[in-house]
């Protein structure tokens, strides 16, 4: 190896990623961070860390880190400056190695138009587009609007019908401006009933160019991959053939090295593939192509930036099992599935069954809006995909998660559905399946782990007591009413009464008789009614997070007294999150129709537009352009139009 320190140019779970492999390669990592991750998991995992102030995509300051520690080499892991040609050159013309492909394979690729065209030369189909808005009929609708520079869902609209294409174009230029710093977008045919496939490639600087078969990302929202599978349950041995050659005619004509992904959209109909992009970095998905190759892709890429070969063709790969991967996002599906913030006050990884968990967060982590919300990725391999999919459901489930609003019991959904498990995995999923988009308990179960709360409070509160400690829980010298506690849990109450017998049980009003076997700070085992629940709790302020036997319910405990609180004004639209007002398209006295804009909020790095329900007349607007609003911030009063009955 020809470097022993490495400088990791990234943050959270994929930092952590690139030092575990590294670690265990004998090289010492240098982290960078913000104020923001001075506490987070990846800082204390590296052997070293130099503070930013400028953020992570300052690449003088990344720069100047590695040579003042001694970096011999710099891996940029996905985002920020993995695809930054410049800063690439940089990193070489600083004498050291760049952990990624050459800086002209990532202009060359960084391009869509550009690479869309280099993809032509090497025989590749391609989906017929236009760089001419003006061109949209020919192209044909429904089409896709796309940003030219970047990834990731951002400067992406799709367009059903001429109505929607001016309003379309100037959201995907503003969010391809504000998040690729290049306004350029162009068109391009839209399929609804396809599959996101995308081949793995790897290539060393002697020539040698190898693809790791498939990988299926079909099951997106917002275009962002959710779940993710290795092989593809669409693609048979002849169709992956083909389209790992036609990756490999284009790596070996941008004559790649290190990883790379070529990226392809199968028509589910007519079995055609056709060319979207090359990712010139490491992928977010990389671990399911791990799991069925067995290699170690981040090793792969240290030891070509280190100069040594592959070491091994084509012939050499072999493929075993099935791999899916879910990215776990702190997100609410329910509410179009926009970011939630908030603090993990309980995350405990399921021990079994055995899954991968890369994640860049611990418990009492802070979710904040600085950064994309995903948590985790969990990846489960297995002999088979029915296997694979059972398992990484079941370690969803049995994992203990709350503080902050995730998209852990949709996935959960997801995976046991008819539909996932048939493989009938289209982009089109989400909106043809329908999937529950949360955990919904029947009025039985919720009862249950209501009664499981009160009792784990009533446990704490004994343990907690400073008087009376050595008499039975409960005990009275007259006869009172029963202990109560009043639990909230989404829109439903639970009111659970109680109270205990001589014999050390307890008595709920319906007859129902429960006893407490053990409880501890975190976890209480309880029989109740016959039926026995071990679950952890944790308890944080006035919520309480019980995980189940299905997954974990948060109960807010309701105070005696309530103080009157403020009411919703009517007719009044709020901000969902934390945010910024990039546009403003009302003002006072306006009359909208329903579905007029009234404004976009940028927030987590993607633009979010709110849109009039019903028509009416705006009566007030309390936001203007620019404004910074925080979460339930009310912004604008419209007042329906009175009915003509």
């Amino acid at each position: 190896m020809s470097f022993d320190t490495l400088l990791v140019a990234n943050r959270g779970e994929i930092a952590r990623r690139i030092i575990r492999s590294a670690h265990a390669m004998g090289i010492r990592c240098v982290a960078v961070y913000v104020d923001a991750d001075v506490d987070a998991p990846f800082v204390r995992d590296a052997d070293e860390a130099v503070r930013l102030d400028s953020g992570y995509l300052d690449g003088d300051a990344v720069l100047e880190a590695a040579r003042a520690t001694g970096a011999g080499a710099i891996h940029p892991g996905y985002g920020f400056l993995s695809e930054n040609a410049g800063f690439a050159r940089a990193v070489t013309a600083a004498g050291i190695a760049w952990v990624g492909p050459s800086p002209e394979a990532i202009e060359q690729m960084g391009d869509k138009i550009a690479a869309k065209a280099l993809a032509e030369k090497a025989q590749v189909p391609t989906l017929p587009g236009s760089e001419d808005p003006g061109a949209a009929d020919a192209v044909g609708y429904p089409l896709l609007v796309k940003a030219a520079a970047g990834g990731g869902g951002k400067g992406m609209r799709i367009v059903s019908e001429p109505g929607q294409l001016e309003e379309s174009l100037a959201a995907a230029r503003r969010e391809a401006l504000g998040g690729f710093g290049d306004d350029r977008v162009f068109l391009e045919r839209y399929v609804s009933r396809a599959r996101h496939i995308e081949i793995q490639i790897l290539g060393d600087g002697h020539g040698e160019v190898v693809h790791l078969g498939e990988r299926e990302c079909s099951i997106q929202r917002r275009h962002q991959k959710i779940l993710e599978e290795s092989p593809s349950p669409r693609v048979d041995a002849a169709l992956r053939d083909a389209m790992g050659e036609a990756a490999l005619r284009l790596a070996r004509e941008l004559g790649y090295q290190s990883a790379g992904t070529v990226e392809f959209l199968l028509d589910d109909d007519s079995g055609e593939f056709f060319f979207l992009e090359v990712n010139t970095r490491l992928q977010v998905e990389h671990p399911v192509t791990e799991m069925v190759t067995g290699i170690d892709l981040v090793r792969e890429q240290l030891r070509i930036a280190a100069g040594e070969p592959l070491g091994y063709g084509q012939s050499d790969i072999r493929f075993e099992g099935s791999a899916i991967e879910a990215r776990l996002y702190a997100e609410d599906p329910s509410n179009d599935f926009l970011p939630a913030i908030g603090t993990l006050v309980a995350f405990a990884p399921a021990i079994d069954p055995p899954v991968r968990w890369d994640s860049g967060v611990v418990e009492g982590s802070v979710i904040g809006t600085d950064f994309d919300p995903m948590l985790a990725k969990v990846i489960a391999h297995a002999p088979t995909r029915s296997e694979a999919a059972g398992r990484l459901a079941l370690a969803l489930s049995r994992t203990h998660l709350g503080g902050v609003v995730t998209n852990r019991d949709f996935l959960v959904h997801t995976l046991r559905t008819p539909e996932f498990l048939a493989g009938d995995t289209t982009t089109d999923f989400i909106e043809r399946v329908g999937p529950a988009r949360r955990l919904e308990p029947g009025d039985a179960e919720r009862t249950l782990l209501a009664r499981v709360a009160a009792l784990f409070v009533q446990a704490c509160n004994r343990r907690e007591a400073r008087v009376w400690a050595d008499m039975p829980s409960g005990w009275r010298n007259a006869r009172l009413p029963d202990q109560k506690l009043v639990l909230e849990e989404g829109d439903s109450t639970e009111t659970v009464q109680y109270h205990s017998l001589r014999d050390g049980r307890f008595r709920f009003p319906d007859g129902t008789t429960a006893r407490v076997h053990e409880a501890g700070a975190d976890a209480i085992d309880v029989e109740i009614g016959g039926r026995r629940v071990r679950a952890r709790v944790r308890r944080a302020g006035d919520q309480l997070v019980v995980h189940g036997p299905h997954g974990d319910l948060t109960f807010t405990e309701l105070p005696r007294f309530v103080l009157p609180g403020s009411e919703e004004t009517e007719g009044g639209f709020v901000a969902k999150m934390p945010g910024k007002i990039i546009q403003l398209g009302v003002a006072f006295g306006d009359r909208v129709a329903a579905g007029d804009l009234f404004l976009v909020l940028e927030a987590m790095k993607m633009e979010h537009p709110m849109r009039a329900t019903e028509a009416g007349v705006v009566r007030e607007v309390r936001v203007a352009e620019g404004d910074q609003v925080e979460a339930g911030t009310l912004l604008l009063v419209v007042e329906p139009e009175a009915s003509s009955d």
